[in-house]
């Protein structure tokens, strides 16, 4: 066997049907966020669309983008698996991107208003 040979392993019944439950499950999570994200963007294009007054307009729509946010996070950057190797790691560099995507917002708000 040379070094670049994968071993094939095979599955047991017990962990086929233990992966297909799991996968099953994760994409249930997947697809429900998603339409949980379409809702959202509905909603605040109909606040936008009615008219509604600015200082409520305004707050909703950055309310809905956060939870968006967070659900984008959680659910299609799997930060809710617990269980990976890299959890140290990925924890590191999304604090690191919030971090410096905060300083750049700050800088541009100090750059334009003052």
């Amino acid at each position: 066997m040379s070094t670049h040979d994968t071993p094939i392993v095979a599955k047991t019944q017990a962990q086929y049907e233990y992966d297909r439950h799991h996968n099953a499950v994760h994409m249930r999570k997947q697809v429900i966020n998603f339409a949980i994200m379409i809702f959202f963007t509905f909603i605040a294009f109909a606040v936008v669309a009615a008219d509604f007054s600015k200082y409520l307009v305004l707050p909703l729509i950055l309310l809905l983008a956060s939870v968006q946010v967070v659900l984008q996070l959680y659910a299609f950057m799997h930060l809710e698996d617990k269980k990976t190797h890299f959890g140290g790691v990925i924890g590191f560099f999304m604090w690191m991107g919030i971090l410096i995507a905060f300083t750049f917002f700050l800088a541009f708000l100090t750059i334009i208003w003052w």
